[in-house]
């Protein structure tokens, strides 16, 4: 692996169609519907049911991630939509703030 793959420039193109296509077959998997299985999101620990779980990269395609196991996580639609490409240290005060509410 070229350590361009990890730059914080762009990733090519190729790579994150590649690694869409992995994630569309992890998908369809036994693994995922185990991991979907309790309609939890791993954000925010709301539960949505499943079928309203979408698939996210911890370490967005965008920044050098892979459709790996232990780089997808299921989430609800909203905390998909608001951490879109961010890292998890870029959106750790919104982690938090979840986190609060939810202890509350």
């Amino acid at each position: 692996m070229s350590a361009d793959f990890y730059s914080l420039g762009t990733v090519d193109e190729a790579v994150i169609r590649a690694e869409r296509h992995k994630a569309r077959a992890l998908r369809k998997s036994r693994w995922w519907q185990q991991k979907t299985a309790s309609g939890t999101c791993w954000y925010c620990h709301r539960r949505v049911g499943y079928h309203n779980l979408t698939m996210d990269h911890v370490i967005p395609l965008a920044r050098g991630g892979r459709s790996t196991r232990d780089n997808l996580v299921p989430c609800c639609r909203e905390c998909n939509t608001k951490k879109k490409s961010a890292l998890p240290i870029e959106w750790e005060e919104y982690m938090q703030s979840l986190q609060q509410r939810h202890s509350e």
